[in-house]
């Protein structure tokens, strides 16, 4: 419970508080308003006070940082856990909390600052303190070593003392307006005492099946586009990349770097040129030792007849000449187609010769350029090797790219379907869960039926059900008066919370309703939210704090015997002055 809030702030009201039922009064001036002034009277500044003490943020939009107030330390005097302790923060550093009293037994203990002489921890771990004493969370940090989507402190704890200014007061399930449904989801679960893992695995599930959509939108268009591809396709081109590569290695694997092997190169070609040179130098000799054959073939000796017919021709035509004698001429003219057939065949074999000489060289060079065709054709050069081993590489990188595109599709084509299975896993574990604690949500049921009962001489109904969305949490009061409703599901549901969370500590010892709770409620049913909160704070050993405008406060609709006076604090706050309020001054 909290005994006292104080504050070095000279002109700040201190209160003393007392374990059960604590109302805080304010008087309201004649045609003032909650927007004339940032703090009022200041009965919502004692809640958000007590969250400022208790961790909550301290941004540069908090009261506690303004310049009026970020020197002043305030303090609340709480129980936590066994021991009575003194925690007070200031706006200046807010990082720190400084302790006052035996925090042996904590699982994170303060540091004494030398310069103060303080006690000090940090509100992180000041925090984590009280989440594990308060609610039997983890013994660590809340930003260390977390997993994702778990109760917190801050969470759990609004729930017992809900803030005007985060909407705190709009829906009985909810401890802000901005509250992610999954936190509501496993704070609920937690304090209850279901299994709030299943609303954490569901999240994450939410998650995956968002990205998964998005990643499915995107694959249809756009530059994502061409990297989501149909597996079918991905696939073969993966098979065609996969047989180029195993091509390429092969080669690499049997290829043999040649030395040289430019200068092999060049004489081999040299060698095919003069091959081709010798080749046609014997075409040219072998058609002329065909035309020389010829001519010797057709060199004959001239026939005797018409050799004397040539001799009388010669003496009629030159008579008184003096001729040769006819042998004499038919032996020279034998000698000279002898000589003619001599000399032809001297060229015939001349010509041969230079055939036979060229195609023993051209034997030799065959031979040369056979070797050398043999070690070309065996390997290649360096460079050529380099070539090929940078073409296997990005050969290889493709394929890799293709082996992840394939994956990718093949897992968002099959995520949607595993989803789905999950979803429905998830489901069932939750409509187990709902079976097997089936006592557990029928203490939570049968309590808020007798509070709203006792509200309204009326059952309400705290409806516990599973969905494929979640855990569902519903709260009802069926009543003809319909003004403050709201505002009286919200009471039952928290009294509810901190009547079971008494029972299985998982409960800050004490519940706060600023006076928002109760605008607009029949003032009946206000005297009766008072008097079941007293009883009940009582009955189960946890404080109720209430603030409230004094002409909100009911004359009657109380019990017999039951004073409200009892319970109302001595200190009484008031916006008819400057001083008048809970920080003794105003401030915008």
């Amino acid at each position: 419970m909290i005994h006292g809030v104080t504050s070095d702030l000279e002109s700040f009201k201190s209160l003393k508080l007392r374990p059960g039922l604590n109302v805080l009064l304010a008087d309201k001036s004649a045609g003032a308003t909650d927007r004339q002034t940032r703090n009022g009277a200041g009965k919502t500044s004692l809640v958000e006070l007590i969250h400022f003490v208790l961790g909550a943020k301290a941004d540069k939009g908090s009261i506690f940082r303004s310049p009026k107030l970020e020197e002043w330390s305030f303090d609340l005097d709480i129980d936590v856990a066994s021991a009575r302790v003194t925690a007070g923060r200031r706006g200046k550093k807010s990082s720190l909390i400084h302790i006052d009293g035996d925090p042996s037994s904590w699982p994170m203990k303060p540091v004494l600052d030398k310069a103060s002489g303080l006690l000090e921890l940090e509100n992180e771990d000041w925090k984590t303190v009280l989440g594990h004493l308060w609610f039997g969370l983890p013994a660590r940090r809340e930003n260390e070593d977390k997993t994702r989507f778990e109760p917190s402190f801050r969470s759990l704890f609004s729930y017992f003392a809900r803030r005007q200014s985060a909407g705190g007061f709009l829906d009985p399930t909810r401890n802000a307006e901005k509250q992610q449904n999954w936190d509501q989801q496993v704070s609920i679960s937690y304090l209850l005492g279901l299994d709030w893992t299943i609303s954490q695995r569901l999240q994450e599930l939410r998650g995956q099946e968002k990205m998964t959509g998005e990643l499915r939108k995107a694959a249809k268009g756009g530059e994502l586009g061409r990297l989501f591809e149909k597996a079918a396709d991905l696939r073969t081109k993966l098979a065609v990349a996969e047989a180029r590569a195993i091509r390429l290695r092969d080669q690499i694997k049997s290829f043999k770097v040649v030395p040289q092997y430019e200068a092999l190169e060049r004489e081999a070609s040299e060698l095919t040129r003069a091959l081709n040179t010798l080749s046609d130098e014997n075409v040219i000799d072998r058609q002329l030792v065909d035309e020389l054959r010829r001519a010797h073939d057709s060199e004959v000796e001239p026939a005797t007849h018409d050799l004397a017919a040539l001799f009388e021709e010669a003496g009629v035509v030159l008579p008184g000449v003096v001729t040769k004698r006819y042998a004499d001429v038919e032996a020279f003219h034998r000698a000279i187609i002898a000589n003619r057939k001599a000399h032809l065949f001297s060229e015939i074999e001349s010509a041969e010769a230079r055939i036979v000489v060229r195609d023993a060289i051209k034997a030799k060079h065959d031979k040369r350029r056979a070797e050398l065709m043999e070690i070309l054709n065996a390997g290649g050069a360096l460079d050529s090797y380099n070539k090929l081993n940078e073409e296997a590489g990005r050969v290889e990188a493709e394929l890799q790219t293709l082996r992840l595109r394939l994956e990718a599709a093949e897992r968002l084509e099959t995520t949607k379907a595993d989803l789905n299975v999950r979803r429905a896993q998830i489901a069932q574990a939750l409509k187990n869960d709902i079976h097997e604690r089936s006592e557990i949500i029928r203490e939570a049921i049968l309590t808020f039926e007798t509070l709203s009962e006792a509200l309204y001489e009326k059952e309400g109904s705290l409806t516990i059900a599973d969905s494929s969305n979640g855990p569902v949490f519903e709260v009802k009061i069926e009543s003809q008066r319909s003004k403050g409703i709201n505002s009286m599901q919200i009471f039952c549901f928290d009294m509810m919370l901190s009547i079971l969370g008494k029972k299985r500590g998982r409960s800050p010892g004490f519940l706060i309703h600023d006076s928002h709770l109760f605008d607009g409620v029949d003032e009946r049913q206000t005297a009766r939210a008072l008097q079941i909160g007293a009883q009940r704070s009582r009955e189960y050993g946890f404080q109720y704090i209430v603030t409230m405008n004094s002409d909100a406060m009911p004359k009657d609709g109380f019990d017999k015997g039951f004073r409200i006076e009892d319970h109302i604090l001595p200190v009484r706050l008031t916006d008819a002055s400057e001083t008048g309020g809970l920080f003794g001054m105003r401030f915008e």
